[in-house]
């Protein structure tokens, strides 16, 4: 089981710098991944990051958001082509960097909705990523749709949902759980799991305000235990966001109205240790 943390945690700025800087702080804070946002994959210095991932010693997984220009559920055929061409163009990054995971809000735009999704977007929404996982498999990456909460899509807010949506389709297609979203969404933190128990390749672990481990209310001893119950071995990675590090225009997207943090080397490590922690009391329960 391999532990990271979200790429913005460290740095708003993913140019060669940033970059640099984001995997050192994810080696020094104890992680084993780092998980690279790639919200504008052209863009994104591939060979400044295997660079210093081989430095440093770690993986990479990358994850996005679609926007309404490229929203794939769209049933404007130009949003729908648009999006499919930036979700390849994330998978040849993450196939330069030895990825083995392309996950988040992959299925959407990152948007509140003003309407419920339509059957027809979401045909559309299931043909694309059926498409672009296929041709992330040939390089051995997972794709998983990440579930999150009513105001950032309106096509999948629960596990149950997660599941039929990818009931059917290419075995490459797996489901991403978050534990910010499913505070906000689930009657609880154990069953959705046992739901996706077959389908779970990605998880985030993410405090209700967004801040330090331990100090909101997600339930994480039922989640570590749920995960514990089905023996998933998959990526397990921290995310937090604070308007001191990611951009004005993530902070308006994911309403980061007040900062509870400002230290990000300080806040990284923390988590290391409690999910490293978690997982550690969990595997006790063997001896149950």
């Amino acid at each position: 089981m391999l532990i990271g943390c979200h790429g913005l945690v460290w740095t708003g700025q993913y140019n060669e710098a940033g970059i640099r800087r984001a995997v050192e702080q994810t080696r020094v804070a104890g992680f084993d991944l780092i998980e690279f946002p790639l919200m504008d994959p052209t863009t994104f210095d591939a060979g400044t990051a295997r660079a210093a991932l081989d430095e440093h010693g770690l993986v990479a997984s990358g994850s996005l958001g679609l926007s309404e220009a490229t929203d794939i559920s769209s049933e404007d055929p130009a949003a729908v082509r648009a999006g499919e061409e930036l979700l390849d163009q994330a998978v040849d990054v993450l196939a330069e960097l030895g990825s083995r995971h392309l996950c988040g809000i992959v299925y959407s735009a990152m948007s509140k909705y003003q309407q419920p999704a339509t059957e027809r977007g979401v045909a559309n929404s299931r043909a694309v990523v059926e498409r672009v996982a296929s041709r992330a498999a040939q390089a051995g990456i997972q794709v998983s749709v990440e579930v999150t909460n009513r105001y950032e899509s309106n096509v999948l807010n629960t596990a149950r949902q997660a599941r039929e949506y990818v009931t059917g389709m290419d075995p490459a297609v797996g489901v991403h759980l978050d534990t910010y979203h499913m505070n906000i969404e689930e009657t609880g933190m154990f069953a959705p799991v046992l739901e996706t128990a077959h389908q779970l390749r990605y998880v985030h672990i993410g405090e209700s305000h967004r801040g330090y481990l331990g100090t909101g209310s997600v339930d994480f001893d039922s989640f570590f235990k749920a995960l514990r119950h089905i023996d998933y071995d998959g990526p397990v990675v921290f995310e937090s966001f604070s308007s001191a590090v990611v951009s004005p225009t993530l902070t308006g997207a994911l309403g980061i109205w007040r900062n509870l943090w400002e230290n990000g080397a300080e806040l990284g490590a923390h988590a290391n240790v409690f999910i490293r922690g978690h997982l550690t009391a969990m595997s006790s329960l063997r001896h149950h």
